[in-house]
């Protein structure tokens, strides 16, 4: 089945779960970060990867496909870099998947103890989560579709209630734009945010994820990802910039710190009324439910590309013959996904000190080395390209989104340890594992020819 605009638009802000992301990241901003400059740095970010869109989406015009930023770098540096950034990929996105799935059986099982008094196991929801995702993943995607368009528009929908709220009653103090300052978005630490506030546009690469998928992918890929990266960015600086004047600078550190796991909920009982908070604390769990299940399913597709490639097994590269689906990848994913996640809760590990905290970590890491290797990536391709001579698409923009992308990356490796929290050296050097499987990737390719390098125009009149 071919998916338009909307629908693929859903897959990206799924994948970012806003509500989730909000819940998340708001108490590592505002408490850990100590930064009272988080809507502008969030409006910088959304600024950059618009910047960046500029030469993926006249990319994805003429190359797309499941391979996702790896078609990219494969079609400008050949299959071994193609083959180590789909490695990178496939790592960066189990470590959020993971740790995702470790806040959610935290979520679950804190709710359940507060509302019906049950004690519950937070590796019960999580594999719980596992096997729904391997059903829905199994299946079509249009069932996937629905389900995270109706939990997508109820989430973003409760968010925006606390904005309108909070701009009705004037905030803390007063309405002020103190969080855009430079000054504001230097103070505490900033590589955080700007790591954190990256790791928000997760899902980004869904657009060419699904471009095989897609009706007019011409169209609808460049489109989708530019309505994407606006939604996205535009949602979460105006939730930051509420967060910051409905406290006030100083009372949003110190809730942050005091009490992360209701900085969220606080802000919205106090300025909406407790009827919302209640409706949001279960929402807050969909909204989870929906980041893994599309960062499941974008998963399932780039081990689907590696199998249709000849890195993996080729049974993995064929669909299903009644659902379309990549229904071996999705099996394959689900076993990787469940090994991880019972490993953790074997060991009594903390599912959001432990689980969430470390593994996001390394998500976010893996994601930005992705956009730089993109950004360098269509630079190359578009300056061979003969309909393409437009000097901002060719070479100003990607060169921009490379060297401002390369710079928050170092922001972020030099204060990775403030993320994770811990003081374990093994811990704080897990990013380590991107080189690694940069190799690995390099190292299964032999004479492979990664399928990125057949453009959309031959596969769609093959």
């Amino acid at each position: 089945m071919l998916y338009g605009t909307v629908g693929i638009v859903f897959f990206v802000l799924a994948f970012a779960a806003p509500l989730a992301a909000i819940a998340g990241v708001a108490p590592i901003v505002f408490g850990t970060a100590g930064s009272v400059g988080a809507p502008g740095i969030y409006a910088v970010c959304t600024l950059v990867l618009l910047v960046f869109s500029v030469g993926f989406a006249a990319m994805s015009r003429r190359h797309s496909g499941p391979g996702g930023f790896a078609v990219y770098v494969a079609k400008a540096f050949g299959s071994r870099p193609g083959f180590s950034a789909s490695f990178v990929a496939i790592l960066g996105y189990n470590a959020f998947l993971s740790g995702n799935l470790g806040l959610f059986g935290y979520m679950m099982s804190q709710l359940c103890e507060r509302k019906l008094s049950v004690d519950v196991p937070w590796w019960v929801f999580a594999l719980a989560a596992v096997a729904l995702m391997c059903v829905l993943g199994y299946r079509e995607i249009d069932l996937s579709v629905k389900v995270l368009g109706v939990l997508l528009i109820v989430e973003m929908a409760i968010i925006l209630v606390l904005d309108v709220a909070t701009l009705l009653r004037g905030g803390y103090d007063g309405i002020n734009f103190d969080g855009f300052t430079i000054r504001a978005m230097s103070s505490g630490a900033p590589g955080i945010v700007f790591l954190v506030a990256f790791a928000c546009f997760v899902g980004f690469e869904a657009t060419t994820l699904y471009g095989e998928e897609a009706r007019d992918r011409r169209r609808t890929i460049p489109r989708a990802t530019y309505i994407a990266v606006l939604v996205v960015g535009v949602f979460y600086t105006l939730v930051m910039w509420i967060f910051q004047i409905g406290y006030g600078n100083e009372e949003a550190a110190q809730v942050a710190t005091e009490d992360p796991g209701n900085f969220l909920f606080a802000i919205n009982t106090h300025y909406v009324g407790s009827w919302s908070t209640d409706a949001m604390e279960w929402l807050l769990a969909t909204s989870i439910f929906a980041a893994v299940l599309s960062m499941h399913n974008a998963l399932s597709r780039y081990l689907f590309a590696l199998g249709r490639d000849g890195a993996l097994p080729s049974p993995v590269g064929r669909p299903h013959p009644r659902y379309r689906s990549p229904h071996r990848a999705n099996l394959i994913q689900t076993a990787v996904t469940l090994s991880i996640v019972s490993v953790f809760a074997l060991f009594g590990a903390d599912p959001y000190v432990q689980l969430y905290s470390w593994l996001v970590g390394v998500g976010s890491v893996s994601i930005l080395v992705l956009y730089m290797a993109s950004s360098l990536a269509v630079c190359f391709v578009l300056r061979s390209t003969r309909d393409e001579n437009r000097l901002w698409v060719t070479t100003i923009a990607p060169v921009i989104a490379f060297v401002a992308i390369g710079f928050f990356l170092w922001l972020a490796i030099d204060n990775y340890e403030s993320l994770t929290g811990s003081n374990s050296a093994l811990v704080n050097h897990l990013w380590l594992l991107i080189p690694l499987f940069a190799v690995i990737g390099a190292a299964v390719t032999r004479n492979i020819t990664f399928g990125a390098d057949t453009p959309i125009e031959q596969k769609e009149t093959a």
